[in-house]
């Protein structure tokens, strides 16, 4: 009879030391329960969210304030947003409303888990693949340090290159603006 209780010890420990090395080196774990109808539900758990006092929820628009204001860091992004959403801004911009950093960027979070989309134009002469890459590393590092989700993916989307002359003409048209005010 010790031989089953120590194999079961052996056991819960091992199972112990597995938990405890995923939560070292990712916050989250699938909590597997059994409904009274015997099914078996799976969920993920993000234990920095989930705790024995309460959960915290974050909501999207958090996540993509975040997301956004990361991305612009990132030297070489001349702007966010495609055309349409840089003509939205641009026109909330002239009526005197603050520059809204979730432009050009959008957000899923489910079960603790962040994915990012982002539309991105990006500076003359920089390295596009490079430019994305930073642009990840710096939204991932932003999220997860300030909200403790995890993220699973950022998606960038380059829509355009903003040529040296371009910036000369918007600057212009932005000085116009401010004359005519």
């Amino acid at each position: 009879m010790s031989t089953p209780e120590k194999n079961n010890s052996a056991k819960n420990n091992s199972n112990n030391t597995q938990s405890t090395k995923d939560v070292a080196t990712n916050n989250t774990s699938v909590e597997t329960t059994v409904a009274p109808g015997g099914e078996v539900e799976t969920r993920r758990v993000n234990k920095n969210l989930e705790t024995e006092f309460g959960t915290t929820t974050i909501d999207d628009t958090v996540v993509s304030k975040i997301a956004g204001i990361a991305a612009r860091e990132v030297s070489g992004v001349a702007a966010l947003g495609g055309g349409g959403a840089r003509m939205i801004g641009t026109i909330r911009e002239t009526l005197g409303a603050d520059e809204d950093v979730r432009q050009g960027v959008s957000v899923e979070v489910t079960e603790g888990v962040a994915s990012v989309s982002v539309a991105i134009i990006a500076e003359y002469g920089v390295a596009i693949h490079q430019l994305a890459e930073a642009i990840r590393r710096n939204i991932i590092t932003a999220v997860e340090r300030m909200t403790g989700l995890e993220v699973s993916s950022v998606d960038v989307t380059v829509h355009d290159v903003r040529l040296p002359r371009e910036d000369d003409e918007q600057d212009e048209q932005n000085n116009t603006a401010i004359a005519s005010s």
